[in-house]
């Protein structure tokens, strides 16, 4: 079975099982590592059967619900984990991003939709020019005054103070505020030929061997971490690892519909597909 997932901490320590052969009756997984901005493109541009399971940002599921349902585990909610914009100046009000350039990470992504509601409401005004590059590259831009301010995901909420830049607003804690639901980050998709039932207990299988067996994932995790620092890979895990990432349930399925039915509203994503969230 080919899946695709991101290296992120998280990712590697919810997976490790599953695709080391510790998961009794699951299939071999041929795995391909990409950042959420790549998977998405993938997901929304590719042959739907280059992948049979896929870590994708919940901000891009309207382009794919035809092709791909929504897992009811693996994925990543939570609360206190949100994207942050951040600027090299203190600055604290919103009105300081008229007319500037912002670096995004992705346009089809969860930082990126949160950025224009949150913006929409908050920013008088017209942001200036939408920078798209990649998320490791963004504090450094910040901080060497390319753009005016970044948004920023992953690890960069523990270590953005390393480049001397400063929170603008924490997004997360903007959303938890205005609606009272999780944020809901990056969502588990699986080919709708796939019989579903027996996928879904996989890698609820694998989340608990990784729960019960911390230490066991470690090396994957620490191989695919891209230099990460192991106390800020741990930082990652605890944070983006949590009840959603086992079961979405009725409070997961609601943040996705709020978040999602609020950027269609805004005609940031199509409502086209919407109705099959739950299918």
């Amino acid at each position: 079975m080919k899946i695709a997932y991101s290296p992120c901490p998280n990712d590697t320590f919810v997976f490790h099982a599953l695709t080391h052969g510790l998961i009794e009756g699951a299939p071999s997984f041929d795995v391909t590592y990409a950042d959420i901005d790549v998977t998405n493109h993938l997901a929304i541009e590719s042959d739907p059967n280059q992948h049979d399971v896929m870590k994708i940002s919940f901000a891009a599921l309207p382009w794919v619900l035809n092709d791909y349902a929504l897992l009811s585990c693996g994925g990543a909610l939570g609360r206190g984990c949100g994207p942050l914009v951040l600027t090299a100046d203190e600055e604290h009000h919103p009105a300081y991003l008229r007319g500037k350039r912002v670096a995004v990470p992705s346009e089809r992504s969860t930082a990126y939709i949160l950025f224009r509601l949150w913006a929409a409401q908050q920013v008088e005004g017209d942001i200036g020019e939408i920078v798209v590059m990649p998320f490791h590259d963004i504090m450094p831009a910040v901080q060497k005054g390319d753009v005016d301010a970044g948004l920023v995901i992953h690890e960069a909420r523990f270590t953005y103070q390393n480049y001397g830049l400063h929170k603008l607003v924490d997004l997360g804690d903007w959303w938890e505020k205005d609606t009272g639901h999780a944020i809901p980050l990056g969502a588990i998709i699986a080919r709708r030929s796939i019989e579903q039932e027996a996928l879904t207990g996989w890698i609820k299988q694998s989340i608990d061997y990784a729960w019960e067996n911390p230490q066991a994932s470690k090396d994957y995790v620490r191989e695919h971490a891209q230099e990460m620092d192991d106390d800020v890979a741990q930082s990652h895990i605890n944070l983006y690892v949590n009840e959603f990432t086992k079961e979405l349930g009725e409070e997961g399925y609601e943040a996705i519909e709020t978040f999602l039915y609020r950027a269609a509203n805004d005609g940031l994503v199509p409502d086209t597909h919407l109705h099959k969230l739950r299918d």
